[in-house]
């Protein structure tokens, strides 16, 4: 079944694709344009408007894996239920004055960014469509029940122009490739998308994460090198010490960039070759 859709009418598309944007900002340190970003999440999913109802529908059916087919089909009857609640042309206005926003205050690649899931949310904005049979609706959301049973998707829901999706690939791996760890991907990802949803989901990550490095930290210091080296071993100790007072801390890019080089250092320590 080849299936195509408009991605700018994709909620889920366009607000993975701006979380991108503003991650390669971060990591070109191109503040100007990471607040540009921002402000328009914030302006656009704050949590009374359409879109963001919107986005968590879509979230709903993609963030939720290795739950068993009950409960996803469960799941799914929901979502179709709060979709149908959005006022469809509140929704289509609210789309049409984030993709101004977007192509004026950007630009118009944002939407060639690369979204690794998008074949995914191509698929749930199929089941979406009143366009869409009601056999073809049936086997899609077949589709994303069995995704949601899965521990990781297998990519192979919806066909995607092959041009399309060399072009996507071809824009991920110009920004991203060779660039970060993918613990450190996924902190970004966390801390971009925490300004439309009060930072929930980054908190509990985050929290994860600091015990992780922390443990990591801990642990190099029975490693001979370190072990041996005062100097080192004096710096192993201020960095655990560091990450224990983020604890409490507020969330902030110091903090964030403290993390990543733990995240970096880590790496480095191990190398893969002692964990």
């Amino acid at each position: 079944m080849k299936i195509k859709h408009n991605k700018k009418r994709n909620t889920a598309f366009v607000y993975e694709a701006l979380v991108r944007e503003a991650t390669v900002a971060i990591l070109k340190n191109d503040r100007e344009r990471k607040n540009k970003v921002i402000s328009i999440i914030k302006k656009h999913f704050h949590n009374e408007s359409a879109l963001h109802k919107d986005l968590e529908c879509y979230r709903s059916l993609y963030e939720n894996q290795n739950i068993d087919q009950k409960i996803s089909e469960r799941i799914l009857k929901e979502v179709r239920m709060q979709k149908h609640l959005i006022d469809p042309e509140g929704l289509f206005k609210q789309q049409t004055e984030l993709i101004h926003d977007v192509n004026k205050e950007l630009s118009s690649d944002v939407f060639n960014n690369f979204v690794p899931n998008y074949r995914t949310l191509a698929t749930i904005d199929q089941i979406f469509s009143l366009k869409t049979s009601p056999k073809d609706c049936v086997i899609l959301e077949n589709e994303i029940v069995n995704n949601m049973r899965s521990k990781v998707m297998d990519g192979s829901e919806v066909l995607v122009d092959n041009l399309t999706y060399k072009t996507f690939v071809k824009k991920f791996n110009e920004k991203y490739e060779n660039e970060l760890l993918n613990e450190q991907k996924d902190l970004l990802t966390h801390y971009i998308a925490s300004f439309s949803d009060n930072a929930l989901e980054l908190k509990i990550f985050l929290n994860e994460e600091l015990s992780r490095l922390k443990t990591k930290l801990a642990e190099s210091k029975e490693i001979e090198e370190i072990k041996n080296d005062e100097h080192m071993l004096q710096k192993t100790n201020k960095v655990i010490e560091k990450l224990q007072s983020f604890a409490t801390a507020e969330i902030t890019e110091d903090v964030l960039s403290t993390v990543l080089k733990t995240q970096s250092l880590v790496e480095e320590i191990y190398n893969g070759d002692n964990d």
